[in-house]
């Protein structure tokens, strides 16, 4: 808290704002539009950047930092808490398992993509189900009531969802970490670049930032089968297609359970909620209050 927190974001490689995210994203943007000789008046345009949109994503970013500082992470349990009671659950069930099956590197290796793989698994279905279940969606409309998509947009999140995040990530991790405790003990250990899984790293590189922009950065077809290019991100955020796209970075999930769009497959996207929603979310005050006001009305009726 002794840093700027807008620093914070710059120079923290687990925030998607970090500067080498930011570079990259810019650097594949300029790539999109001068291969494809693409216009970019929308993406220079102040009315863009300045939207009101825009505008509220800005100052809601702010107020979200401290709420989730003061209010939220005092309260999620955490990774290494979980961790300890998978291994002693599988300790008191099994005893002590002797692992001479595998190399160090190995171990390594399979920790650190056991990690990616599971975290993104867990939050497709939680991202699913935040579409799916009346009550969470509720909450999950804040993040889809941008009208205009910028990197900060990725931060419109209302606390309740930002809570079940952190849960789900502190469950996923430590339920992980405490199986490979388990069979490996203190062999385990994880290949990081700037302190962060190096899975993470490189897909955060590449165009993460663009996921939440005008840039409709796609990847081939049969790439988009297998990982979430910024566009299809982008046609989640359309106002019709919501149920489409939900995984992370890797779209495996969404063509296993039927939830995959292709980039070629949408021409045209319109940003936001249907229209007579979209007046409900034009404040912080409303932001941070509509999900409780709408399921109050709905408990009435």
């Amino acid at each position: 808290m002794n840093e700027f927190f807008a620093l914070e974001y710059l120079t923290d490689p687990n925030k998607r704002l970090f500067w080498i995210y930011i570079i990259s994203s810019i650097v594949l943007a300029i790539v999109y539009f001068y291969i494809g000789k693409k216009n970019t008046r929308v993406i220079m345009s102040s009315k863009l950047w300045l939207h009101p949109s825009a505008k509220l994503d800005y100052y809601y970013f702010f107020l979200s930092y401290f709420i989730n500082i003061f209010l939220l992470v005092p309260f999620i349990v955490s990774a290494k808490t979980v961790a300890f009671y998978v291994n002693k659950f599988l300790y008191a069930q099994f005893d002590y398992f002797d692992n001479d099956l595998f190399s160090y590197t190995q171990i390594v290796f399979l920790y650190t993509i056991a990690l990616f793989v599971v975290s993104d698994f867990t939050r497709y279905w939680l991202h699913r189900f935040l579409h799916t279940i009346p009550v969470l969606w509720e909450f999950h409309k804040v993040h889809h009531s941008a009208k205009v998509l910028t990197p900060i947009t990725f931060y419109r999140v209302h606390p309740v969802e930002n809570f079940l995040f952190g849960l789900r990530y502190s469950l996923s991790a430590g339920f992980v970490t405490g199986i490979f405790i388990y069979f490996f003990g203190a062999m385990i250990d994880i290949y990081m670049v700037f302190g962060v899984n190096i899975f993470l790293f490189l897909f955060s590189t590449f165009g993460a930032n663009l996921r939440h922009s005008h840039v409709p950065f796609a990847y081939f077809s049969f790439i988009e089968k297998w990982f979430m290019s910024a566009k299809q991100h982008q046609i989640h955020h359309s106002s019709k297609h919501f149920d489409k796209n939900y995984g992370g970075f890797i779209s495996v999930w969404d063509r296993v359970f039927g939830s995959l769009k292709l980039s070629n497959e949408v021409r045209v996207m319109k940003f936001g909620l249907r229209k007579n929603q979209m007046s409900d979310y034009t404040s912080l005050k409303s932001l941070l209050f509509r999900p409780f006001i709408n399921l109050l009305i709905k408990r009435k009726n």
